[in-house]
């Protein structure tokens, strides 16, 4: 069977189009989570989606929908203690990690499923998306989009500088919460692609590899959003024709190609260094003429955050009622 014939299954058709959409938004959404130096974010709120899977599995409902339910409290729960002070970054994702994956096993568990069960969302299986999952990616999607690349601007001041946001007149804490919300969407929307434990790869690696090739924050989001797609589709395709994991494919895909643009970023310093990697800055030194603490006339020379005094061709800085000589 050749891959044309295979994706004109139904099944395939929704596994590329899920591929595609979850290419596009976890590098979208992880430019803020990496600029926020929290890439292992996404991990920790994949182990929390788990729980929403193990829930699901208990009451025999539709994954997908409760998982986001769960993932979205956990994340928002962990982000409203972080800003009280009742939790550290590191603290909260310990939390996120071990809490999330232990109550999902314990749910799946209670469920009569076994962790087997559980592997087709930790690792990805693009050929169980259903037609439901695909309204509900696409709907999703498309909201996250919007807020993410409509704010970035506000939403990267936040990332940056907390303090400098607030002084400007920015909603801090709704912001942070609307970011660490994206994120739990967006992890939980690619469960089926690339798993939830290889999710936060595709919302890290492809902006790694933007970062190497952009000069700005709008551009990473662009190059970083074109890499996820063709790893997202290219690893889609080489996993139906090489009958590999989605998910693995798909990461390694990314890799690869952050490989090649970290080359080709060293290419081009290489040929065209920065000014200040080869021109040594040079200090100017303001004099003029004073009264010294005696009433006779010296040079005074500026010299970073103090004021040299030059008696007899040698520095000197005023230090209580005498001189030290520099």
């Amino acid at each position: 069977m050749t891959l044309a014939d295979l994706f004109s299954f139904g099944f395939m058709q929704r596994a590329l189009i899920a591929a595609l959409i979850s290419g596009l938004l976890c590098p979208a959404v992880g430019a803020y989570i990496v600029q926020r130096r929290l890439s292992l974010l996404g991990d920790g709120l994949g182990h929390v989606a788990i729980a929403g899977v193990g829930l699901a599995m208990l009451t025999g409902t539709a994954p997908m929908p409760v998982a986001i339910v769960i993932c979205l409290v956990g994340a928002l729960a962990i982000e409203l203690l972080r800003q009280r002070g009742h939790a550290t970054a590191d603290v909260g994702l310990a939390i996120l990690f071990y809490g999330g994956i232990s109550v999902g096993l314990l749910l799946a568990g209670l469920a009569g499923q076994g962790a087997g069960t559980l592997s087709q969302y930790l690792f990805g299986s693009l050929i169980t998306v259903t037609t439901g999952d695909i309204g509900l990616i696409i709907g999703l999607a498309v909201v996250v989009l919007v807020v993410g690349i409509g704010l970035s601007p506000q939403l990267f001041s936040v990332c940056v500088d907390e303090d400098y946001a607030r002084t400007q007149g920015l909603p801090v804490r709704l912001l942070n919460l609307m970011i660490v919300a994206m994120a739990a969407i967006t992890v939980t929307l690619s469960m089926r692609t690339v798993g939830l434990l290889l999710v936060s790869a595709l919302m890290v690696v492809p902006v790694a590899a933007a970062q190497n090739l952009a000069g700005s924050f709008r551009a990473t989001i662009g190059i970083a959003m074109a890499i996820g797609v063709v790893v997202g589709g290219g690893g889609t395709l080489i996993s139906a024709a090489a009958d590999t994991p989605s998910g693995p494919t798909i990461v390694v895909s990314a890799i690869v190609l952050f490989a090649l643009a970290a080359g080709i970023s060293a290419i081009q310093r290489r040929r065209h260094p920065k000014v200040s990697d080869v021109v040594e800055p040079t200090i100017h030194h303001v004099v003029a003429e004073v009264t010294d603490h005696a009433g006779s006339a010296a040079p005074a020379v500026l010299h970073d955050d103090h004021v040299d005094y030059l008696f007899g061709g040698h520095r000197h800085a005023p230090h209580g009622d005498h001189y030290d000589e520099h």
